[in-house]
């Protein structure tokens, strides 16, 4: 049997149900993005890496507003949200040259919303045959980079390289 090893992901995982305030909220105040994996900010959203990633790039956009509604939020702020989204697509293409992306809103844990009182966008970039027998036999991913490396290589293109 050959044995798959991912120790930085430890963290994260024994963490996921401890009881938390809304990441999405506390992160940009702290003031330490390269830290918390925030790629790029503007008036009203930002782009954080995920840290439970489907694929290696897999971001979420979301608005600085706490609100789980999305009809709640002000046209600016989903102006800022959607052009993020456009950015980090552009930036992921030029990064990784994905073949194709899933980009999506999950509102309602009957949704498959992990994070339900804050609405974000998922921005997954996807291969053609990236859909592995691991994923289907043992419920895992395997991702070949960390969040960190994965941080280091999307940051230039975020920020128009």
């Amino acid at each position: 049997m050959d044995r798959i090893w991912a120790p930085w992901r430890l963290e994260y995982v024994e963490n996921a149900d401890a009881p938390h305030g809304c990441f999405l909220c506390e992160f940009p105040s702290e003031g330490r993005d390269a830290d918390r994996y925030i790629l790029s900010r503007t008036a009203h959203a930002f782009v954080i890496l995920n840290a439970f990633p489907y694929s290696n790039g897999h971001v979420m956009v979301a608005p600085f507003a706490h609100t789980s509604d999305l009809e709640a939020l002000p046209d600016e702020t989903v102006l800022d949200v959607w052009q993020l989204v456009k950015r980090a697509v552009r930036a992921l293409g030029k990064a990784y040259s994905p073949d194709g992306f899933n980009i999506g809103v999950n509102m309602g844990r009957v949704a498959g919303a992990g994070l339900q009182d804050h609405v974000h966008v998922h921005v997954v970039p996807r291969w053609n045959g990236d859909t592995n027998f691991m994923a289907v036999l043992a419920d895992t991913r395997v991702l070949p980079a960390s969040l960190r490396a994965t941080y280091e290589r999307l940051e230039e293109y975020m920020h128009g390289g």
